[in-house]
């Protein structure tokens, strides 16, 4: 599913929203105070971390439970 994060440029909210063409998106009004002022924003899960570069996160993974490209061990 295309389930994309936007951040209001009005009051500052992030909220996730499935938007299936570009025409959704411009119409998209925040659900915190209804405005129609929503940018995109990258989503943490859509962030790659560069091989020489920590992180805290990785040390709660493991091996079996890292997606594919993960440079934490």
């Amino acid at each position: 599913m295309p389930i994309y994060e936007f951040r209001c440029k009005k009051c500052k909210n992030i909220f996730e929203s499935l938007i299936f063409s570009a025409s959704e998106e411009k119409g998209l009004a925040c659900p915190k105070c209804g405005a129609k002022q929503a940018e995109k924003v990258m989503s943490v899960s859509a962030r790659r971390k560069s091989k020489g570069s920590s992180s805290s996160a990785g040390s709660s993974c493991s091996a079996s439970s890292c997606p594919p490209g993960c440079s934490c061990h």
